[in-house]
């Protein structure tokens, strides 16, 4: 295991006006790397073995071209703009590995919305899906509970073993669909100002220790604090933004928050795997607030590609990461708009 570090944590290094960060350790945060709950842990069959192959190598060709597919992963020219995909009857927003997913596909297939359903959905709400349209598989993971282990464990008076399952689905777009016209479409994105005014609450009602100063962008597990440095020091100013939520991101791994493992040494594969969670779970933030960051900085890029290759339960578990993250940070966003309203 890598020793933790006494100096701060995970820095963000992104270049800013003033300042590029130093590659040398800092002590900023260590990669988290172990995450619960994430899917594909344990012994898997063939078909989900080769679901996850299918979507890390899809991933690890967008890394090895030089995009990013979580940082402003849509072209605003044809796409429905910011927001994260979410199913367009329930209206509850996918998740982990499925944002990835539809993302991609809103930009292969220049979709204007960033709604979902299944055919059996769509015919629910009175539309049908048009002939010929092509699905896209979204994954669902979980775990049950054998009835013979749960009655070896009562026995033993131990907590019985759960086994992980992995299933797909296919969800189409509705831009895919004719006759949806009962389905709202999507909100329009937040303007400028107000989505900058929702990051100040969202830092805000995190209740982290945020600090502005210094010529470096980091989390400090042993002192629990995130620091960025001022806006003015940003090329773009809205990157301060997608900067603070990378590094709020790291700072809900506090074992008083989400509990990852903050340990790992710089540079090593648990520091990256941090890393990917954190700049996904930077992506998904955005997107639920409305922010569009400017840059697309691939520091780590080397380090997730060789994570990514090894590993194809990888990406996997950090998207899982990612969107505990986010949804910690935006359930406190809530609460607090909630209570100012009151």
């Amino acid at each position: 295991m890598a020793q933790a570090s006494n100096r701060p944590a995970s820095s963000d290094r992104r270049k800013t006006k003033s300042f590029q960060s130093s590659k040398s350790e800092r002590g900023k945060v260590g990669a988290r790397g172990a995450v619960r709950g994430g899917a594909g842990i344990g012994p898997a069959p063939t078909e989900r073995t080769s679901l996850y192959d299918e979507v890390t190598q899809r991933i690890v060709g967008e890394l090895a071209a030089g995009r990013l597919p979580w940082v402003q992963p849509w072209d605003t020219r044809v796409a429905a703009g910011v927001g994260l995909p979410r199913n367009a009857v329930s209206g509850r927003a996918y998740s982990g590995i499925n944002v990835l997913i539809l993302w991609g596909a809103v930009i292969e297939r220049a979709y204007r919305s960033q709604d979902w359903l299944t055919f059996a959905q769509a015919q629910k709400a009175g539309g049908t899906v048009r002939k010929g349209e092509r699905g896209v598989t979204v994954v669902y993971a979980d775990r049950f509970t054998p009835e013979d282990e749960k009655e070896q464990a009562a026995e033993g008076n131990q907590a019985p073993r759960t086994i992980p399952f992995l299933k797909r689905f296919t969800v189409f777009n509705v831009a895919q669909c004719d006759g949806l016209s009962r389905i709202a479409s999507v909100p329009a994105p937040l303007g400028p100002r107000e989505a900058v005014a929702v990051s100040e609450d969202l830092i805000r009602a995190s209740g982290i220790d945020f600090r502005v100063g210094g010529d470096e962008a980091f989390y400090s597990p042993i002192f629990d604090l995130v620091q960025v440095p001022p806006q003015p020091a940003f090329f773009m100013p809205i990157d301060y933004y997608r900067t603070a939520l990378h590094e709020l991101t790291h700072a809900t791994g506090h074992a008083a928050r989400l509990g990852r493992d903050l340990t790992h040494s710089f540079g090593s594969k648990g520091y990256a795997r941090e890393e990917l969670v954190a700049e996904m779970g930077s992506a998904f933030l955005c997107a639920s607030l409305g922010i569009v960051p400017a840059s697309r900085h691939a520091d780590y890029l080397a380090n997730w590609l060789d994570l990514l290759t090894r590993d194809n339960r990888a990406i996997f578990r950090a998207a899982s990461a990612a969107s505990k993250a986010a949804d910690w940070l935006l359930d406190r966003l809530a609460a607090a708009q909630a209570e100012a309203s009151a």
